[in-house]
Formats: structure tokens, C-alpha cells, sequence
């Protein structure tokens, strides 16, 4: 086993906020900062794999930048001005290749930032590149990427989580301080908890999804990566906010993440009640994973919160409804990927018509998960099953929303494993897609009713070395209790 861990000492160490203010207060520069993450880059990602595409001239420029504007005497452009930060690639930029990791838009330059992208490059943010994921975003391992898995660096032989296990790997190994991912039904979470990192899934329609290519447009969301809570907190006010060009963006303040991460910090949770899913405390998971819940959650209780348990019934058919509208939904937004309008075509030789052309280029450029998804949800979708499937998952997701609506009711927030085991080998489940998608039981549940959820980190399972996310979960827009809870539960452990 051969490991890739942050390093002790030095630059990519530090955390965000420590390196902000270093680079605002003049002790070090950005170049320096971002520099040191580019040779860290260099140093380690052949064996983790972290990223698809590294832009070190295009980042070194950005933090050149913010050393002129600071030397000129410019306040900081954001909190985390400098600081530079890992993308995951599947939101547009016009200045690297945006892949979702897929044959079919390899080498693919989009004409336009996305509004998360842009948000980065208006607060400051150097970016060091795109980092990898399952195609499409669809997968729970990386492995579904057509450009090749990434590792993990607390054991290489091991997934670093999906669909955004580059970023969270990335985090892991002192690559990047930042990260940005995005959450369709766990990939946020999920790779945090396998990676010792904090992942944020934020409310429903809070960051905007203009130019992040779809998977599922219900269910995708956009979130801050990084190693601490308050480094994801000082991300979150970055990248949320409304947009006009974004038709689900909801036009309501951003929660005050930040000023709740703060508070959290002095570790006082008296007077938070805290859910207990009954669903999720199961025998049969892994039983590290279960003995460090409960430890996180007897933690919980010693820094004054009260453990209420909540029964949530609809979880136990989540995974049913989200495999049945997931696919719908891809199989609706991946039919633009047709070898007609712009990606990949094949067989466009003069001796093959229109429709054979489309069925040869999306032969090639999809791949096996991709494709499994389409046409369960091209069938699902179809004449005569329409009402027996889809329609009847979207009453499902109507009452699990109605579950959680009922445990917010008694709780504050709600506490749960983010996954069933820790993180395992690569090839272990690539054979086995239900295994696959049981791994987002925890998570999947959450997309679903829209709702914000965190993982933090929460240890090592004591059966194998491995670290453990808990999950918090927070009524739609009070993402600030997600940050409280967090950052209180992380200093108790410090």
C-alpha cells in the first residue's frame, strides 16, 4: 500500500483561510501558493489521478494577478482571494477543456464560463485545473471515467469515491486546499467521507447549474469542497447566489454559512437537537463504520446536543425511485449528444446516413454506464410504462420529502453514516452496478426532497485504517445549521 497524504509541513498543508491570510497580509505571495500546489500536482498525480487537465499557466496567471491588485493596495477580491482551487469537469471554462470525463466530448473547448467558474475567477480563485470524475457524473467509484480511475490517496489500491472522487482526492493528497464538485445523489459526500475531507451538498437551486453539464437536472447541485468547515463555509459564500440565466436559481439571500461556521467552532451545541435516522442505523453495514457513528454521535451529545430519534419509512424505497428518475432525466438531457450539433462524431464519411451516423458516435463515445442509464430511463419513459414507473418514483420522492418534513418538525438536523463501509477496491463492485448504487443509500435520499446536506470527517474505521464521514442534513436553506453542527463536531474532535 502506497500513500499519498498532505504533507506534514509546507504550503499545501495549510488550510484556505491560513493561506488567505498569509497571501493578504503580504507573507507569502499567490504565485508562491499556487506554485507549491502545481508541484504538489506534479509530485503525486500520476498515482492518484486526480486531474483530467492542469492549467498552470492559466493559474499562475490568476495569482499574478492578485499580487499585483494587493501590492497596488486593492482590497482582497473575496475572503479567499489567492488561494487556489481544484474544478471538477463538469461546469464549462473557456480557457481548458471540458470533458465530464467522456469520449464524447474529448478536447472539447466550451465558449462560455460557467457561473460558478466565473464566480471563482471574480473572487480571486487561481484555477489549477479540472480533476476527474465518472462519466457524466454518473458513477459512485471514478471508475466509470473514460479517462481512467482515480486512486485514493489513503490507499492507492482504493477508490477515492464518485463522481467526484478527483476533487476529493485532490483535497486528500495537499494538491489543492479548494475543490468544487457537484452532488446528483451523493458525489459530493460520498468521496468526502472516503477521502478525510469536508464535501457540501447545498440547497437545491442556491448555486447556480448554468454550465454545468447535465445529468440530472432535478437532482444536480453544485457545491465547496475542502478540508475544513470553514474553508468549505468561505467557498459556499463564493459560488451561491442567485442567476438570471439559471431557470431552477431561486432568488433568496445565501444563508449565512460563514458566520455559522464561526460560531460552531467554540464546539457548544447545548439546545441542538439532532435526528438519529432509524433506517440508518442498520446491521449488515460495515461494523467500523457503524462503531464510529455511534461514537460521532455520543460526541454530539457531550458538546450538548440532544440525540431524538426520527423514523423516515419512504428511505427504505429511495434507491428505487432515484434509479428510475435519474435515468429519465438523463435519458432526456444526453440526447443532444447526438453527433449532429457539436462532441464527437463518427462515421461521418458520406457513406452513412443521419441516423447511423448518431448510433455509431454515441456507440463510441458513451460508455457502459452511460449507456446502461439511457435506456433504462428511455424505456421508463416510453408508452405504457410512464405512469407505472416514472409517475409512480415522483410520488415516492413525495413522501420522503414528506419524511424529512415530519423528522424537521422534531429536529434540528439529522445525523447519519454517509456511507455504509469505507472505501473499496477498485474493481471490487465495477461488475456489480446494484452494488454500486447501494453505496449511495445514505446519500440519495437528501437529492431527492432538495434538501442540503455535509459530510465531515469523523475518524477511521477501526476494522480498516480507513476514514469515516458523518453525515448532517439541514432543511432546504438553512445551510447554516449544516456549518454550525459541522464546525462544533470538528472541533470536538481536534
Amino acid at each position: 500500500m502506497t500513500t499519498y497524504i498532505k504533507p506534514e509541513e509546507g504550503l499545501t498543508s495549510l488550510s484556505a483561510a491560513e493561506l488567505a491570510a498569509k497571501i493578504h497580509a503580504g507573507e507569502v505571495s499567490s504565485r508562491e501558493v499556487t506554485q507549491a500546489h502545481l508541484d504538489r500536482i506534479a509530485e503525486t498525480d500520476e498515482a492518484l489521478h486526480a486531474f483530467l487537465h492542469v492549467g498552470a499557466t492559466e493559474a499562475l496567471a490568476a495569482a499574478d494577478a492578485v499580487d499585483s491588485a494587493l501590492a497596488a493596495g486593492e482590497k482582497p477580491a473575496s475572503a479567499l482571494a489567492g488561494v487556489p482551487l481544484a474544478l471538477k469537469d463538469i461546469f464549462t471554462t473557456t480557457d481548458a477543456p471540458t470533458t465530464a470525463a467522456s469520449k464524447m466530448l474529448e478536447g472539447y473547448r466550451a465558449p462560455y464560463d460557467a457561473t460558478v467558474t466565473r464566480k471563482i475567477r471574480e473572487a480571486g480563485i487561481p484555477i489549477l485545473g479540472k480533476t476527474n470524475l465518472d462519466e457524466f457524473a454518473m458513477g459512485s467509484s471514478t471508475e466509470n471515467s473514460a479517462f481512467g480511475p482515480t486512486h485514493n490517496p489513503y490507499d492507492v489500491e482504493r477508490t477515492a469515491g464518485g463522481s467526484g472522487g478527483g476533487t476529493s482526492a485532490a483535497l486528500a493528497a495537499g494538491q489543492a486546499p479548494l475543490g468544487i464538485g457537484t452532488d446528483t445523489g451523493g458525489s459530493i459526500r460520498q468521496p468526502a467521507a472516503l477521502t478525510n475531507t469536508v464535501g457540501v451538498k447545498p440547497t437545491y437551486g442556491t448555486v447556480s447549474r448554468y454550465g454545468l453539464i447535465a445529468c440530472a437536472s432535478s437532482l444536480d447541485q453544485g457545491g465547496p469542497c475542502a478540508r475544513t468547515v470553514l474553508d468549505t463555509a468561505l467557498l459556499h459564500e463564493v459560488i451561491a447566489g442567485h442567476d438570471r440565466f439559471d431557470a431552477t436559481s431561486v432568488d433568496k439571500p445565501v444563508a449565512p454559512v460563514v458566520a455559522a461556521a464561526r460560531e460552531g467552532a467554540s464546539g457548544d451545541l447545548s439546545g441542538v437537537k439532532v435526528g438519529v435516522i432509524k433506517q440508518f442505523d442498520r446491521e449488515g453495514w460495515q461494523p467500523g463504520v457503524m462503531s464510529n457513528y455511534h461514537a460521532a454521535l455520543r460526541q454530539l451529545e457531550e458538546q450538548g446536543a440532544q440525540l431524538v430519534e426520527v423514523d423516515c419509512p419512504h428511505f427504505d424505497d429511495a434507491l428505487n425511485a432515484y434509479y428510475l428518475i435519474l435515468p429519465c432525466e438523463v435519458s432526456s438531457n444526453l440526447a443532444r449528444f447526438d453527433g449532429m450539433r457539436y462532441g464527437k462524431r463518427v462515421g461521418d464519411d458520406g457513406s452513412h446516413s443521419a441516423n447511423e451516423v448518431m448510433a455509431l458516435t454515441r456507440a463510441e463515445g458513451f460508455g457502459p454506464e452511460v449507456k446502461r442509464r439511457i435506456i433504462l430511463g428511455t424505456y421508463a419513459l416510453s408508452v405504457g410504462y410512464y405512469d407505472a414507473y416514472y409517475l409512480q418514483a415522483q410520488r415516492v420522492r413525495t413522501l420522503i420529502a414528506q419524511d424529512f418534513a415530519r423528522a424537521y418538525e422534531q429536529v434540528d438536523i439529522l445525523a447519519a453514516p454517509t456511507t455504509p463501509t469505507t472505501a473499496f477496491k477498485l474493481g471490487e463492485k465495477a461488475e456489480d452496478p446494484l452494488a454500486m448504487y447501494n453505496f449511495d443509500l445514505c446519500t440519495l435520499p437528501l437529492n431527492l426532497a432538495g434538501l442540503c446536506g455535509m459530510s465531515v470527517p469523523s475518524g477511521f474505521a477501526e476494522d480498516t485504517n480507513l476514514p469515516v464521514g458523518l453525515q448532517l442534513m439541514a432543511p432546504a436553506f438553512a445551510d447554516d445549521r449544516l456549518y454550525r453542527v459541522g464546525a462544533a463536531f470538528e472541533a470536538g474532535r481536534a
